[in-house]
């Protein structure tokens, strides 16, 4: 079973200064970007039913780099933090050099690692070494587990990962030795996702997803969204399971094929974000009736 790691999803409240972070901080590019008028069927948005968009960006092509989906709610202009999410590292002197000259918070925390937080307050992991050119600079992705031998019962023994590193306090485990790592992240009392909660996405052959869904019914785990077939208009359709974690975190299993054919990227994503911003007039029609936006 070919499993390969895809991306994270964050929810952004303040688009504009979301957008310029990911680009002209870390240096991504705009890969992919959608408008739709009503929520997602799987809660890929979250919660919500209104008017939203996505947007991909990350480091190079989506069949060969982790990168990240950002989604934003017109509605909502912020999110609450849980301890759910522990940081994306990155191998990156360059994106550390230009948070320095925007004179962003850093933070050392020691082995030529800094960290420092997105417009929305996401963590962010830069090793002060030169961004790769022959491989994704994207190295792993953390989140927080309340009981490190049930999660790795459930990340390695259920759903297949290896386990590259184990103690007490930490896991790292992977699909494949070139893709983003997981790690695992004890914590002292239970994990909150409260409303930013994120999701983390892979890729398996579309035939085998079913088998998934099967297997973790069966040990009797969480599955959000059930087998189902999802619709991207003009684009190919893809067919997801969506499954929770013991302590909640979210998991999306996609069918690769469909996928593939998809994510492919679009030369025209970052004009069409532009427009999608420069169209955008949710705050002033919030302020116009007397409202703002909700924090949510």
């Amino acid at each position: 079973m070919a499993i390969r790691s895809l991306h994270w999803v964050f929810k952004i409240g303040n688009r504009k200064d979301s957008i310029n972070f990911y680009k002209n901080i870390l240096g991504m590019t705009v890969l992919r970007h959608e408008e739709f008028e009503k929520g997602c069927e799987a809660a890929c948005n979250g919660p919500y039913d209104g008017k939203w968009s996505k947007t991909m960006i990350g480091y190079g092509p989506e069949d060969n780099h982790f990168v990240l989906e950002l989604t934003y709610n017109y509605n909502i202009s912020s999110y609450k933090l849980g301890n759910d999410f522990q940081g994306i590292t990155i191998q990156s002197s360059e994106a550390l050099a230009r948070a320095k000259e925007a004179s962003l918070p850093i933070q050392d925390i020691g082995n030529s690692r800094y960290s420092l937080c997105s417009p929305s307050g996401y963590k962010f992991i830069l090793v002060d070494q030169p961004q790769p050119k022959d491989r994704d600079p994207v190295m792993s992705v953390g989140i927080s587990v309340s009981d490190m031998d049930r999660s790795v019962k459930y990340w390695n023994g259920l759903l297949g990962m290896n386990i590259v590193k184990a103690d007490d306090r930490e896991q790292i485990l992977e699909f494949g030795s070139n893709q983003a790592q997981l790690f695992l992240h004890k914590i002292d009392g239970s994990v909150d996702h409260a409303t930013a909660a994120g999701r983390i996405a892979f890729a398996i052959p579309g035939g085998e997803l079913k088998g998934v869904e099967s297997k973790v019914k069966e040990a009797g785990h969480t599955i959000l969204t059930p087998y189902i077939t999802l619709d991207t208009p003009g684009k190919a359709q893809v067919q997801v399971v969506i499954l929770a974690d013991p302590d909640g975190q979210e998991i999306c299993f996609v069918g690769d094929e469909g996928f593939r054919d998809l994510s492919q990227v679009d030369p025209a994503a970052d004009q069409l974000l532009e427009e999608a911003m420069d169209k955008d007039k949710s705050d002033e029609w919030f302020k116009k009736k007397g409202r703002s936006k909700v924090t949510a």
